[in-house]
């Protein structure tokens, strides 16, 4: 069934992208009639003052917000022709390296198409050995067609934040009780500066609280990556780019922030840049010491199949202390003029240490008092985790369409050590107290080897394809005693070793061809999968192997002036990661803890999007996905009976998508910019949970999700912020969750002829992101009440020393690849 299903949705993207290839190769005037009309011509040469300049990069850009459309290259002669709709406002942008760029009048583009005046570019003062300030700055959001960019670096909210509280601010994106979700969906691929972050849950949660947000420099949200991204992720890829200066010379800048609670957070840290016109040495730390607590209010009901029921009624009041420790280094060299070298080490060290006291009371089905204990659950966790990289990038020729090679070998490593105390003390009826202690150390391994080969094919075609091997292995050992009376006793029925592997070896190929009119993606990504899992305590030893296709095509057309659609379809996967599937234990309290399932198997999704855009800001998207064996997390009674809860995922049978996303960057005053992202989304689930009597999901609420980012511009460096979301009731599976949001909102003053910047930022002004949850299943039911030290107030300073002005830089076969890829949707 499965395999007929894939072969069905293989054949409908084929024919999709072989009608949408046969359009674009009809003639120009034919498919212009059949649309309403032919694109229309901008014209023009560029030259520099000893004539004509060849492989100069020609920009069209909307006049209304200077976002990319189309980008082509001068000919010998220096002239440039670029098609667009007609009727739109436009402006053309020129630039070749060692020359400043030049830009032409908005223009509105007649049907007949335009001739401009000449473009006269003038040589860059770098190129005359002397330098140029350098003021342009990114907007905070960009809207490109395959994906949204949120720009962080230099923002106010960024003050003292971690990049976990950048992410619950970011449009479509939502943190609910560690899980990350875009767009209403879980399953996501997270990726540090490309590579992958082999972690998920509560571990992926705590890396992104333990780095802070001061080292990010963007982070993308894609919903349907091409296939030259790995194949995991049902839901997308969100990708956190760190910060590397591209400054000349010697810079660096240095930063502290404080915030306050109700208990403090500190952070502080520095970066140091040297780079030369053949070399880049870079490198950066931060440091952060953030204090908090988690309350948690729980109440449970037990009606076991032909057993008695019972309640319980529990409160937790969790402290913690984090220090981190995160550093970055690296260094790129260029060995000729077209082949770069680069190296770099990154790594995060992070300490918590945790106090949870636990009062619980146990009930009859009559609501009777059964008995009352109280429990103080401490947590020393040590996490050291770094990893290497090293790259080369080889261009064939000196304009930037050539073939280009790129290689990355990579390792991470992340180590976990986890030390417990449980001690419970029994207060009606009265029994001795006992104490669990338990000394938990993991290491995961990530190993990759990858290539990547781009090159021009005739009529404006252009080729990516690459190949990737990448090895991860997970190594977890667990030894638990029992303290009572003052004897210690090993518990061998909760301790024991755990050893997971995982092997994916892939190729992919994609073809993509930008057009006046419309641009096509198509792409195939194969891959190879082999896991193997080993508990020698209890004779557990399976291994899985299976091969997958995954395509992907995507079509942007523009269909008049005013509108433009898109289409894209895509099937993706997502593999249990190793803390998914690693059976030993991780205690919260007396009553709860957590658990991977060994049985755990991949979910794969086919996902399809269709976009409207209006105006050439305004989008409106449909989207549909299917997934099959989606991935749960889901709290039941556990094996050990006395009313003890394990949280544990499980996959059910079908997942059902639907959504609708609603885009508006709009400018109400020049100097007021606002952008406000809307998603109603709906869930459907299929099949029924094994082990619970047929528990079967609850499919009767939407729901919605609304984020709004205000960034105003002030005179003399003044400039403010004002964030807030929105996130309706829904029903989830088996989990009911009650509507919240946040608030959140800074100013900042730039100083010293903007080397310095004092920013002011509240996070969570209202206190609305508590959650409220409650799980229904046919013979367990839980809700809580959450909350955390969300509402803060930070303070932060940046001081940036060196020089703050570029010089020219050596021609690049790489200078465009940027304005290249957004005129093309890639």
């Amino acid at each position: 069934m499965a395999n007929s299903t894939l072969l069905r949705f293989c054949c409908l993207v084929t024919r999709c992208a072989w009608v949408v290839w046969t359009l674009l190769a009809v003639p120009r005037t034919g498919l212009g009639q059949a649309r309403g009309g032919p694109a229309a011509a901008v014209r023009g040469t560029v030259a520099g003052p000893g004539g004509p300049l060849a492989f100069a990069t020609v920009t069209l850009h909307r006049a209304a917000d200077s976002v990319v459309v189309k980008a082509e290259f001068s000919d010998g002669s220096g002239a440039y022709r670029l098609e667009a709709a007609p009727g739109g406002r436009y402006r053309v942008s020129a630039v070749q390296v060692g020359y400043q760029r030049r830009w032409s009048p908005a223009f509105e583009l007649p049907a007949a198409g335009l001739a401009l005046a000449p473009l006269e570019l003038v040589h860059s003062a770098g190129t005359a050995l002397k330098e140029v300030s350098v003021t342009a700055t990114r907007p905070p959001f960009e809207h490109l067609p395959d994906r949204t960019v949120v720009n962080v670096e230099g923002t106010a909210l960024a003050a003292g934040a971690t990049t976990l509280d950048l992410l619950a601010r970011a449009p479509g994106v939502s943190v609910t009780d560690d899980n990350l979700g875009l767009r209403g969906r879980q399953g996501l691929l997270v990726l540090v500066d490309g590579k992958r972050l082999a972690l998920s849950g509560t571990e992926l949660a705590d890396y992104l609280r333990a780095l802070p947000a001061e080292q990010l420099r963007s982070i993308e949200l894609i919903t349907n990556p091409p296939a030259r991204y790995d194949a995991q992720g049902t839901a997308g890829v969100i990708a956190l780019n760190l910060k590397k200066d591209l400054r000349l010379g010697t810079n660096g800048s240095a930063n502290a922030s404080y915030g306050r609670g109700e208990y403090g957070k500190f952070t502080a840290g520095g970066a140091l840049n040297h780079r030369t016109q053949h070399l880049n040495a870079f490198g950066s730390y931060a440091y952060a010491d953030r204090r908090g607590f988690t309350r948690n209010d729980v109440q449970r009901q037990f009606a076991p199949a032909g057993g008695p029921a019972s309640s319980s009624v529990l409160a937790d009041d969790l402290t913690n202390h984090l220090r981190s420790h995160s550093l970055k280094a690296g260094l790129d060299y260029t060995l000729s003029a077209r082949t770069l070298l680069g190296a770099a080490v990154s790594g995060l060290l992070s300490q918590v240490n945790s106090d949870n006291a636990n009062q619980t009371a146990v009930y009859d089905g009559y609501g009777t008092l059964a008995n009352r204990y109280h429990s103080t659950t401490t947590q020393d966790v040590r996490r050291p985790n770094g990893t290497a990289n090293l790259n080369l990038r080889h261009a064939f020729a000196d304009s930037a369409g050539a073939p280009v090679l790129t290689a990355d070998a990579d390792y991470a490593r992340y180590d976990t050590h986890r030390r417990t105390g449980l001690a419970t003390a029994y207060d009606a009826p009265a029994a001795p107290a006992d104490f669990l202690a338990g000394d938990q150390r993991s290491a995961l391994t990530l190993a990759t080897l990858r290539a990547d080969y781009s090159r021009p094919l005739p009529h404006r075609v252009r080729l990516e394809a690459g190949a990737k091997v990448a090895q991860v292995r997970s190594d977890n050992d667990v030894a638990f005693d029992r303290i009572q009376n003052g004897v210690t006793t090993p518990d061998a029925n909760i301790s024991g070793s755990f050893r997971y592997d995982e092997n994916v070896n892939a190729a992919y190929a994609s073809l993509s061809r930008p057009g006046a009119r419309a641009t096509l993606q198509a792409g195939l990504r194969a891959e190879q999968t082999n896991t193997r899992g080993r508990q020698p305590a209890n004779a557990l030893d399976f291994e899985r192997h299976y091969f997958q296709l995954f395509p992907s095509a995507s079509v942007q057309y523009t269909l008049g002036k005013e509108h433009a659609l898109g289409l894209a379809l895509s099937r993706r996967i997502n593999r249990p990661v190793y803390n998914q599937v690693n059976p030993l234990r991780n205690y919260v309290d007396a009553t709860s803890y957590s658990s991977g399932n060994p049985g755990l198997g991949p979910e794969t999704s086919y996902n399809a999007e269709l976009t409207h855009t209006f105006r050439q800001k305004f989008t409106a998207g449909l989207s549909y996905a299917r997934t099959d064996q989606p991935i749960l997390r889901v709290q039941l009674p556990a094996p050990d009976g006395n009313r003890l809860v394990v949280s544990q995922p499980v996959n059910l049978g079908t997942e059902h998508y639907y959504a609708l996303t609603l885009t508006a960057p709009l400018a109400p005053r020049p100097w007021w910019a606002l952008y406000g992202n809307a998603v109603l989304s709906y869930t459907r689930f299929a099949g029924t949970l094994p082990g619970t009597d047929g528990s079967s999901p609850y499919n009767n609420r939407p729901a919605l999700l609304l984020s709004a980012n205000n960034t105003f511009t002030g005179p003399q460096g003044w400039s403010a912020e004002l964030s807030g979301t929105f996130e309706s009731g829904e029903t989830f599976a088996f989990e009911t969750l009650r509507p919240r949001g946040q608030v959140a909102a800074g100013v900042q003053k730039s100083l010293w002829a903007k080397q310095g910047t004092l920013r002011l930022a509240v996070a969570d002004a209202f206190y609305t992101t508590p959650i409220r949850s409650t799980s229904t299943y046919a013979n367990f039911s839980e809700s809580f009440f959450l909350r955390q030290d969300s509402r803060f107030a930070t303070l932060a300073f940046t001081y940036r020393f060196g020089s703050a002005k570029v010089a020219g830089a050596r021609k690049r076969a790489a200078g465009a690849e940027e304005e290249l890829r957004r005129a093309a949707g890639q």
